[in-house]
């Protein structure tokens, strides 16, 4: 069922061809039909994430996908109609939604349309427009301190802690009980994972043997598990932080690639999503007070210049506005 107004074509951001962020140009098409499993979300907010990049590049192209394509793999808005099958949302919902797989095209365009598998309805106390830029990496992070598995009062190392997923991974994992050390992008970094909770708030670009003396104060004998968002010779130096028996995990895509190490446990993952990742979620927004960090905003309009920016350092994350 549709709520009646919604009109047979949109405005999308998308491109014909693959290649850099110059592809991406607005256009019209023709507002997706739904089938019984899925639902019709009329887009307010959409993230950019370096996800769309590689699928811009044909990199990464979600399976089903043809020209013209339309990136977006995370969006916040409100359904437009519900196939017949929906049961867990309802025309005029508020919800996120992480697009896993989407051969109807993605979140940079007015309306999109996606399995209902992949909707959650807005939890308490997250904005509408900041919510287009979580799903992806909050449930990434999800299955990031899931993979670790550290019981409550475990310490918890987080690599690239201001980064996309990394701010959101020390809200998730306070809220688990982890005691947090934060090692983020300069004093903006610090300054965000400070205000988010982190225990301990380290410069990644500072001196690192005064980064692990202050680590080691906090966690003598080590720590227990290491999130790490970035690759490279400052992981390196970090990891040796860890105690005997830690686990040291990282999200597909970190280049360099983590490498084994003595005594160590290193276990890569991807964001799992689903009704049961999607509710839990949800708690653990709920639970306290949740913040997803915007960088900039652009309008749907500029999204080529969003993947100018991408490609640049910012803390937090990017966002379209799209409604």
């Amino acid at each position: 069922m549709a709520d009646g107004d919604v009109p047979e074509r949109m405005q999308a951001a998308g491109f014909d061809e693959f290649g850099g962020p110059e592809v991406i140009t607005l256009r019209l098409l023709p507002v997706p039909k739904i089938g019984d499993d899925e639902v019709l979300v009329k887009v307010w907010s959409a993230g950019v994430g370096v996800w769309d990049a590689l699928h811009r590049e044909g990199a990464l192209v979600p399976e089903g996908a043809s020209f013209p394509m339309v990136p977006g793999a995370e969006a916040a808005g409100t359904v437009a109609a519900v196939g017949g099958q929906v049961s867990n949302v309802a025309v005029g919902d508020m919800i996120y939604v992480y697009g896993y797989t989407r051969p109807k095209g993605g979140f940079y365009a007015e309306y999109a349309a996606t399995k209902a598998q992949y909707v959650a309805k807005l939890p308490a106390g997250l904005s509408v427009e900041h919510a287009g830029a979580m799903p992806t990496d909050a449930l990434t992070a999800l299955t990031g301190l899931d993979v670790l598995g550290l019981p409550a009062g475990a310490w918890l190392l987080i690599f690239g802690a201001s980064g996309g997923q990394g701010h959101l991974a020390v809200q998730l994992a306070k809220r688990q009980g982890l005691n947090v050390v934060a090692v983020a992008s300069g004093a903006e970094g610090v300054a965000l994972v400070t205000r988010l909770g982190a225990d301990v708030a380290l410069d990644g670009h500072g001196d690192l043997d005064a980064v692990l003396g202050r680590i080691r104060e906090v966690a003598p004998d080590g720590v227990d598990g290491l999130l790490a968002m970035v690759g490279g010779r400052t992981l390196d130096k970090l990891a040796e932080a860890l105690r005997d028996g830690g686990v040291l995990g990282y999200p597909h895509g970190v280049q360099p690639e983590p490498g084994e190490r003595p005594g160590v446990t290193v276990r890569a993952y991807d964001g799992e999503t689903g009704p049961r990742q999607l509710q839990r979620l949800n708690e653990l927004i709920e639970a306290a007070p949740f913040q997803v960090h915007v960088a900039e905003k652009f309008p749907l309009g500029q999204a080529a210049e969003a993947h100018r920016r991408l490609q640049t350092s910012f803390v937090g994350r990017l966002l379209l506005t799209v409604s």
